[in-house]
């Protein structure tokens, strides 16, 4: 195959390479290739001449931008520079650990940081999950809590077909904005589902949860909230994640009630201030998960994130009052 470092190093290599690629795969399959049709792409048979000077034109433009990321990595680690290390996809997406085939090519879980970077893991410092106070989901695959709009939901809507949301679902999607960043489609919505944080915390191993767009919560339709703790199949609750689509699709969501807050929760900056129920939600996802929730998101505006700081929980200090 032909890499990166192949276009930016010796220009002639690349060009051997990639005309004797092409020769090979033309004559496996007995024909010539034309363009792919991604938008901007050249119509017709490639002419070989013509796409060896078009990445001779890209090798100019990308050198300055390619440095070996291996030898980059370990001088700035050695130097104590402070690396943030962002996923792209959700850890469900990952390919090996995911909810295979609805996943993505690569590993987008802790491990894709070593892999993809040449890291080593004890170079990893703090593990934040990035958890969204509900679910969604872009395109096919399982989604166990997912709001859709059936005759038995008790937030069914007659307007809508079952393929579309319930009110609480619609809620999510209008109020969180849950449009697809790359795809345009419009997420799937549902409750959050503590069984899926609590597996990829499994793999990932989080220090801390960063708990965003918790303010779309508020004034929920139906006036209560439902956390998913945990699948029952056959009338038994499972340990952990199911390992096959099969055993998933026999499930069902063991959910638990909290009541919905109606105050204006985005000027919130003090996690005292939240309303009770907020709190005790947050705090139920902490001891289910085991994981603490260390940054509360409550609004669009890059501000509004809450840091919570350790401390008796809500309910004590109810009952202390």
């Amino acid at each position: 195959g032909l890499r990166v470092g192949d276009l930016v190093g010796d220009f002639s290599a690349f060009e051997a390479k990639f005309r004797s690629n092409l020769a090979a795969l033309e004559k496996s399959f007995n024909e010539k290739f034309e363009h792919p049709t991604y938008r901007g792409a050249p119509e017709g048979v490639i002419d070989v001449d013509k796409e060896v000077a078009r990445y001779k034109e890209y090798a100019e433009k990308m050198r300055p931008f390619v440095v070996d990321t291996v030898a980059l990595m370990h001088k700035e680690i050695q130097a104590g520079s402070s690396i943030l290390i962002e996923g792209a996809n959700a850890a469900m997406l990952d390919i090996d650990y995911g909810t295979y085939p609805f996943v993505t090519s690569s590993n987008c879980s802790i491990g894709g940081c070593i892999t993809g970077l040449g890291i080593p893991h004890t170079a990893i410092g703090e593990v934040i999950g990035v958890v969204k106070a509900y679910t969604t989901r872009v395109g096919g695959g399982p989604f166990l809590t997912e709001c859709l709009n059936l005759k038995t939901s008790a937030y069914y809507d007659a307007s809508k077909g079952e393929d579309a949301h319930d009110t609480v679902g619609q809620h999510l999607e209008v109020v969180g904005h849950e449009i697809g960043t790359s795809t345009g489609r419009t997420r799937r919505c549902g409750w959050l589902d503590l069984v899926v944080v609590k597996y990829t915390n499994n793999l990932n191993g989080y220090s801390t949860i960063n708990l965003t767009k918790l303010d779309v919560l508020t004034n929920i339709p139906g006036g209560k909230i439902l956390l998913g703790v945990a699948y029952k199949r056959n009338g038994e609750e499972l340990p952990s994640f199911p390992a096959s689509l099969k055993e998933m699709g026999e499930c069902e969501v063991v959910y638990e009630e909290f009541p919905c807050w109606t105050e204006d929760i985005t000027g919130v900056r003090s996690y005292a201030d939240l309303p009770l129920a907020a709190r005790e939600y947050v705090e139920r996802i902490e001891e289910v998960t085991g994981c603490s929730v260390g940054y509360i998101g409550v609004g669009p505006d890059r501000l509004a994130t809450i840091t919570k700081p350790p401390g008796p929980s809500a309910k004590k200090r109810k009952a202390d009052a």
